[in-house]
């Protein structure tokens, strides 16, 4: 994805909308402004996108709520703000896609979510199996139980945390300014608006200044840092004002609106750079003939039928090697099942695993989109 015509091209969309915005500036949930962009969502699902939305504000309608006209400091503090407002909250958007037809779901997540790889798999599954049925996960971290170590600390970083886990091809971040500009616009009126630009470009740093207001965490900093983020698994990012009118309509018809950041990679490429490189391997299955054939020649996802034998002490979501029955490793791939597990299915049809278990998670040992050639 190369330049704004290029976004009609995506299709999976991460949409993370800010506090700012979503509580019309902190006097509580602006309904017009989120049923304008249900109607926009919509329109996208209703052309073959899919969609996941990342929803703040949850924390700011806590506090409207309850008339505190500060951000708290204290976490327990926080954490019961974003209790009271998180009703209110999935309540709002859940009104406004009914009235277009649309399911939604509610999707909370700390950061241990995503780097506990079974944690990791098993929200991946489910953000997956929900765009798959053309329902709208509303992802929002989960306040009232992070502590301060597990915090993602923006919901800028969580969306990209999410393009990351489902490998979006766009992430657009919509704020309270028209996108990132080479000056403070609002000190500055010879501020220009940065149309396009690489995600890693090291003057963006000086260009996006200090975080955000007393509503929300983020800033135009932390958006910066999140796009540089998404491009770490191909995902293009789209800093964009969220006032304006068709905004998301107008990016899916390849309209120059906002700050593209560019991504450097695709985004399969950049993903099984990931899994090849950066987790340590927990364990190693021997493959038969026929396995190894499989995975070079058609890039099928690895089946218990095709391993002979299994190394190591793993659980499910972490990363093993595949070798041949000559010891060379062909392959590397996140495991669904654990090593106990896998000993007691290898060699047998997937057909066979409630019976050998008494459950299935899934019918692939390791699924070909978390599997990579070496």
């Amino acid at each position: 994805m190369k330049t704004h015509s290029d976004i009609r091209h995506a299709r999976r969309w991460v949409v993370k909308i800010g506090s700012a915005l979503i509580t019309g500036d902190g006097k509580g949930l602006d309904r017009e402004g989120l049923r304008n962009w249900v109607d926009q969502l919509a329109d996208l699902l209703d052309e073959g996108h899919e969609i996941v939305l990342v929803s703040s504000g949850a924390v700011a309608e806590g506090m409207s709520r309850m008339g505190w006209s500060s951000r708290p400091n204290a976490l327990h503090e926080l954490q019961a703000a974003a209790a009271i407002g998180q009703m209110g909250l999935v309540q709002a958007w859940e009104s406004c896609f009914q009235r277009r037809g649309r399911h939604t779901a509610q999707v909370l997540l700390t950061h241990d979510d995503l780097s506990n790889r079974r944690r990791y798999l098993n929200a991946r599954g489910t953000l997956l199996k929900l765009v798959s049925l053309g329902v709208v996960p509303v992802v929002n971290e989960n306040d009232t139980v992070a502590n301060e170590e597990l915090r993602f600390g923006d919901n800028d970083s969580l969306a990209a945390l999410v393009s990351n886990l489902i490998e979006a091809d766009l992430m657009v971040l919509l704020t309270d300014q028209s996108g990132l500009f080479d000056a403070d616009p609002r000190s500055n009126p010879e501020a220009r608006l940065v149309p396009i630009a690489l995600a890693g470009a090291e003057e963006l740093d000086g260009m996006a200044g200090a975080t955000g207001g007393s509503l929300g965490r983020g800033g135009m900093s932390t958006k910066v840092r999140a796009a540089r983020l998404a491009a770490r698994s191909g995902t293009t990012t789209v800093i964009a004002g969220g006032r304006e009118p068709g905004v998301l309509r107008r990016l899916a018809q390849g309209e120059s609106v906002g700050t593209l950041l560019r991504a450097t990679q695709e985004p399969e490429a950049a993903r099984k750079r990931w899994l090849a490189g950066q987790l340590q391997l927990k364990g190693r299955l021997l493959l038969d003939e026929g396995a190894v054939r499989m995975l070079r020649q058609s890039g099928s996802s690895l089946l218990a039928v095709g391993v002979k034998q299994v190394d190591g002490l793993f659980r499910r979501g972490e990363l093993v090697s595949c070798s041949d029955e000559q010891g060379r490793e062909v392959a590397r791939g996140l495991v669904n099942y654990s090593a106990a597990e896998a000993r007691r299915i290898i060699g047998r049809p997937s057909s066979e695993i409630e019976q050998i278990l008494g459950y299935v998670d899934e019918k692939e040992l390791i699924h070909r989109d978390n599997l990579v050639l070496v």
